[in-house]
C-alpha cells in the first residue's frame, strides 16, 4: 500500500511542477522566449519535457 501512496504523491508533484512551468513559459514576454529561441507554442512540450523527461 505505500507504494501506491508514493507513487500517487510523486505524479501529484510532477502535475503540480508541469503546471508551475508551463504558467511560467506562457508567461514569458515575448523578447525574452525570442532571446531563448522559444516559441509559446511550443509551451506545453517544453514543459512536459522539462518535468517529465520526454
Amino acid at each position: 500500500m505505500p507504494t501506491i501512496l508514493a507513487e500517487l504523491q510523486d505524479r501529484l508533484r510532477k502535475r503540480a511542477a508541469y503546471r508551475r512551468t508551463l504558467n511560467e513559459l506562457r508567461r514569458m514576454p515575448l523578447d525574452t522566449a525570442i532571446d531563448l529561441d522559444f516559441w509559446h507554442g511550443d509551451a506545453e512540450r517544453v514543459a512536459r519535457r522539462a518535468v517529465y523527461g520526454h
